[in-house]
């Protein structure tokens, strides 16, 4: 199941983050003299949307448009191509109220910067800007780059996620030794849905290849575990292995879950990010896996 339940909490992300992260944006705005900027969301590609308004789609792609100016006029717009009986729901969750429906997504920014006013409009990570969106040329586009700084809240949320993570698979892990990996994952399924999780995706291996979907193995008691867990938009990674040897490290591997995309591979830590860091093992010609997720900044690897 792609994406499950989404709901918003205030008391535990509140609407002053999301003014906060919207009033900083503006800042970078008015110091590129652009009057907007353009973001792009999609089920997949939802962190940046996410960041700055709450809204992660279950399908269909979408533009946030964020004005420079303040007021009603600068609040952000939402646009679309899913259908308006679903606009209840996403003014419930996020904070946008201002929402279109817009299943041409260049079109529907070229009305709306005519109804504003605009000349031009900056894009945030032109280059990945989805090659079917194509510009008529009357409006001037702008590639905008805003460094993504995870602010207090937003480590909150990922340390909420990833100690769920911990806790699930350091209390199911040893019971599931000598059981088939299906029933493993459904009992992960089962736990992380209701306590909150949109979405899992659940990897294992007895020691012979790397992680992968259950496939009605018996795990042994050197059986790894790899789990992406979504939290309120807040993805996570974590890996551990029943087994009791203790080997040393002689790979790993790096990701940053903070990008436009929930996880993408990285060829070295980056800074600030949120990273997941994976380190495989190799103990009597069986590959061991055990990871984590950290924010990385100059003061270093953190443990979220």
């Amino acid at each position: 199941m792609k994406r499950g339940w989404i709901t918003w909490d205030e008391s535990e992300l509140p609407r002053a983050a999301f003014e906060k992260r919207l009033n900083a944006l503006a800042r970078h705005l008015a110091e590129r003299d652009l009057p907007a900027v353009a973001i792009y969301t999609d089920v997949w590609r939802s962190n940046r949307v996410r960041y700055f308004s709450n809204f992660m789609p279950y399908w269909n792609r979408a533009l946030l448009v964020v004005p420079r100016a303040g007021g009603g006029a600068g609040q952000p717009v939402l646009l679309c191509a899913l259908s308006p009986r679903v606009y209840p729901w996403i003014r419930a969750v996020t904070v946008l109220e201002d929402i279109r429906s817009s299943p041409n997504l260049a079109k529907a920014i070229e009305q709306l910067a005519a109804e504003r006013g605009w000349k031009g409009i900056g894009v945030l990570d032109l280059p990945r800007l989805p090659s079917d969106i194509q510009f008529s040329g009357g409006l001037e586009i702008t590639d905008v780059s805003f460094p993504h700084i995870a602010d207090e809240w937003e480590l909150a949320m990922y340390r909420k996620a990833a100690q769920m993570a911990r806790q699930g698979l350091s209390e199911e892990l040893p019971q599931a030794i000598g059981r088939r990996d299906h029933e493993l994952t459904a009992r992960l399924e089962k736990r992380f849905r209701r306590a909150g999780a949109e979405d899992l995706v659940i990897l294992l291996t007895n020691g012979r290849a790397v992680p992968a979907p259950p496939r009605g193995e018996i795990l042994d008691k050197d059986f790894s575990v790899s789990l992406a867990l979504e939290y309120r938009g807040h993805w996570v990674k974590i890996a551990r292995s029943a087994s009791a040897r203790d080997p040393f490290p002689f790979r790993i591997h790096v990701e940053n879950l903070s990008g436009p995309y929930p996880y993408e591979p990285a060829t070295r830590l980056e800074s600030p990010a949120i990273m997941s860091l994976r380190f495989e093992s190799q103990a009597a010609g069986l590959r061991l896996f055990h990871g984590d997720t950290y924010y990385s900044s100059d003061q270093g690897l953190e443990l979220l």
